[in-house]
Formats: structure tokens, sequence, C-alpha cells
């Protein structure tokens, strides 16, 4: 039986991100130390509850990625500031405040992408408590 997640790739029009996802997903998975899941149209791994000062709050995942028809978008949830020198190694991207925008995965280097998950997911960790998945 294909889980929820392979059924949601096979489903992409755009096979060669739908590829690229099934690459990702065990390294996202090695990364972050959290089980993937689907949330709408992005796969994502852990949890954390946020709220600003405005008392708007809500749940998101600590990292995660989405298949776009574009691009694949990884999520690095505390911004990019600290990862210059990775970036500089990482391959041809584009950034957003936490969106890493990546076109195909030959032209990344995966070690360089999973150290910046990895320490993103760190930082997350630090800063609020995390869950393995949204309904634990």
């Amino acid at each position: 039986m294909m889980s929820e997640i392979e059924t949601y790739l096979a489903g992409l029009k755009n096979q060669k991100r739908a590829e690229d996802a099934r690459i990702l997903l065990p390294l996202l998975e090695q990364a972050s130390g959290y089980t993937p899941y689907l949330t709408g149209t992005m796969i994502g791994y852990g949890s954390y509850h946020y709220q600003y000062d405005s008392g708007h709050e809500g749940d998101a995942f600590v990292t995660g990625f989405a298949p776009r028809a574009q691009n694949t978008v990884v999520y690095v949830m505390p911004g990019f500031a600290d990862y210059e020198e990775q970036l500089s190694q990482l391959g041809k991207y584009k950034l957003g405040k936490s969106c890493l925008y990546l076109g195909s995965l030959k032209n990344i280097d995966l070690t360089v992408l999973v150290e910046i998950v990895a320490d993103s997911v760190k930082v997350m960790q630090q800063r609020y408590k995390c869950k393995r998945h949204p309904n634990e």
C-alpha cells in the first residue's frame, strides 16, 4: 500500500520534481531526526507552536519541503543569516525569507543541504518545544 506521501508524489505532473522529492525524503528525515508527513502540498518534519507579539499563533513544521512546478522549495525556518558559508558551497539556488528555491537537485551539493537543514533544526529545537508530529 502506498503511503500518503508516495500517493501525492505519484500524482505530481512534474515527475522530475517527484524524483527529487524521493531523494529529499530520507535526507531530510536523517537531517531533522523526524519522520516526514504530508501537510497540504508540503512535506513536513517535526512540529512547533509559535505565537507572535500580535497574538497570532499557530503550528508549523520544524523543516520541510514542497515540490512545486518551478522549483523544489526547502523550508529553513530560522532563515539564512547564519548560513552564508554553506550557501556559497551549495550550488544553484534562490532565497526567500525562510525558503530555499532549488531547481534540479543535480545542481546542489546535498551534503551541504543536509548540514544547513540539520543545523536549522537544532536552532528551532533551542527556540521552541518541538514535537515529532503535529498530532503528538
